[in-house]
């Protein structure tokens, strides 16, 4: 068995749900995600309940690009190895689009484009029927540090980068993560409908580049299409202990909490809520990814 190619993503969180006032932001994290390119099936079973790998096959030849060397679709083999949780709404399916996108491009020596790189990850995530909107916001969070505001109905993908920011400093913040386990469904276009006010004030922070406060609104309002009872429980504890932001990320399940570093018992405090509370399943502690060599390590 023999590496044709490998490429690297990472995780992300939302800042603005793109399905709110149409409009999306997510914020790259430190989720490591890694794709191998194989001329035959890995030993260990690949874990693609979505179809997603196969589309991203279909994207890249879509954008007429070639496959490897004498290969066919059907000598080309998976492997992945992710520490982002599936399905929690910390942008697994774009880290995997990106990461596999990558693959293929060392596998075949072949110059793209950042912005082909997030047409083609949205592209497969829509014809995997995984994201209500082509997930275009995520896609860029889960290729480079920072994050973008995008304007998914954009003619292209270039023009719908409205603006762009660093975040919240990685020096600066703990970021907190509690998995309630995997969602049940996702919500459908309609339900965001009554909750703009709400999208629309994580909007105008995003615009004073206040990241956490958007964090929180844009928690706030999903929480309220969802009907989460929990999440909005767990949201207003964590803020209670001292975060300084919380708020539930993509369609669910997870709360993404955010505390400042300097603050040791405010983050051991925050650690044993969540670990004691009955509805997380896992409390995972990582930070921003906001410096390119950062990424790279």
């Amino acid at each position: 068995m023999a590496v044709l190619g490998s490429g690297k993503a990472h995780g992300a969180c939302s800042l603005l749900h793109a399905a709110g006032l149409g409009y999306g932001a997510s914020m790259a994290l430190d989720l490591p995600v890694a794709v191998r390119l194989l001329d035959k099936p890995s030993k260990r079973p690949v874990k693609d309940p979505d179809g997603l790998l196969p589309e991203i096959l279909n994207a890249w030849q879509s954008k007429g690009l070639s496959l490897p060397s004498g290969k066919e679709i059907g000598d080309l083999h998976w492997a992945t190895l992710s520490k982002v949780p599936p399905r929690q709404g910390l942008k697994s399916s774009a880290a995997i689009a990106v990461a596999a996108l990558r693959a293929l491009a060392h596998a075949t020596e072949t110059e793209v484009s950042d912005f082909d790189f997030v047409e083609m990850a949205a592209q497969a995530q829509i014809n995997a029927g995984i994201s209500l909107t082509g997930s275009i916001d995520d896609a860029w969070a889960c290729l480079k540090p920072g994050w973008k505001l995008i304007d998914p109905q954009a003619e292209t993908i270039e023009e719908g980068v409205l603006f762009q920011g660093d975040g919240p400093s990685s020096e600066d913040w703990v970021v907190i993560i509690a998995c309630r386990g995997e969602r049940k469904k996702r919500p459908e276009l309609e339900d965001f409908v009554l909750h703009g006010a709400s999208f629309q004030k994580a909007l105008e922070a995003l615009q004073e580049f206040n990241e956490l406060v958007a964090l929180t609104w844009n928690g706030r309002a999903t929480v309220a299409v969802l009907n989460d009872i929990e999440g909005r429980k767990l949201t207003n504890d964590a803020i209670l202990n001292g975060a300084r932001s919380a708020g539930i990320t993509g369609s669910g399940n997870a709360i993404v909490i955010v505390a400042p570093k300097v603050s040791a018992p405010t983050c051991d405090r925050l650690r044993r809520y969540l670990e004691n509370s009955k509805s997380v399943e896992q409390v995972i502690e990582t930070s921003f990814l906001n410096d390119e060599s950062a990424e790279e390590e």
